[in-house]
């Protein structure tokens, strides 16, 4: 089998196997380049150090709480997008008058910096659980709307002629643009998560207590480098986690739909 034929498909085992080699890779040059001394051990601490500071994380830190909490703040965003972007986006692939009338103020917020807006929903909503909540939502729902708009916009107009011809009425139809585009928008959310998690510790470094932001800038701020990468690596790791759950539910749920290179 040629390595270079195109979009030649890789078997499951050979996945694990290059995932393997380039991690391998990976943590090889980053404890050649540690051990050499040509980085500061502040900018790249030595992995066996932070492997010690992981497992610290767990005894002294309360590593799994502030996870929950992470998690905890991302899922009330993420419902609150999902129970308005949704109808939202349906509404807006259904009636294009409503898209151009939406799409002027949603478009340009999608490329906006999130970080600008942090002073703004300080003064909206203080430095409590609301404005974290808030937040996160803000960050999350452009880029769900769109995706919704554009999952119904795929649908196929023969499939609503049928249902016209069938005598379906108005809510029968956006029901029918709703379940029709409803698997490719499930699709997004593990995408949406991964939005989640990178927002999540900007909103969790404004006056947290708990959570993975909060705990990789306490560690920052008495200039424990080794414990602020395993931060950093626990936050990949909890984000990879609830990504995989995203998509085994997705598998059962939606078993007819291709599986992407990325699952």
């Amino acid at each position: 089998m040629s390595l270079f034929a195109i979009r030649r498909a890789v078997p499951r085992q050979k996945q694990w196997i290059l995932g393997a080699v380039v991690w391998f890779v990976v943590v090889l040059l980053w404890f050649l380049v540690a051990r050499s001394k040509v980085v500061s051990e502040f900018a790249l601490p030595d992995p066996a150090g932070v492997l010690r500071a992981f497992g610290t994380l767990f005894t002294e830190y309360d590593l799994l709480g502030n996870v929950a909490m992470s998690w905890w703040r991302i899922a009330q965003a993420f419902l609150w997008c999902v129970l308005i972007a949704v109808p939202a986006g349906v509404l807006m692939g259904a009636w294009p008058w409503l898209f151009h009338l939406v799409n002027p103020i949603a478009a340009p917020m999608r490329s906006m910096p999130i970080t600008a807006f942090v002073p703004a929903f300080i003064g909206l909503f203080g430095m409590d659980e609301g404005m974290k909540v808030g937040f996160l939502f803000f960050g999350m729902f452009f880029y769900l709307l769109a995706v919704v708009v554009e999952e119904v916009n795929k649908v196929d107009n023969a499939l609503l002629e049928t249902a016209y011809t069938l005598g379906a009425k108005t809510k029968d139809v956006l029901w029918l643009l709703f379940r029709a585009s409803f698997a490719g928008v499930f699709g997004s959310f593990r995408i949406l998560y991964d939005v989640g998690w990178t927002y999540v510790i900007l909103a969790e470094m404004v006056n947290s207590r708990k959570g993975v932001g909060y705990m990789v800038e306490a560690a920052r701020k008495v200039l424990d480098f080794e414990r602020v990468y395993a931060g950093i690596i626990a936050i990949g790791i909890a984000a990879f986690l609830f990504r995989s759950l995203l998509t085994f539910a997705e598998a059962r749920l939606f078993p007819y739909r291709p599986k992407e290179a990325d699952d």
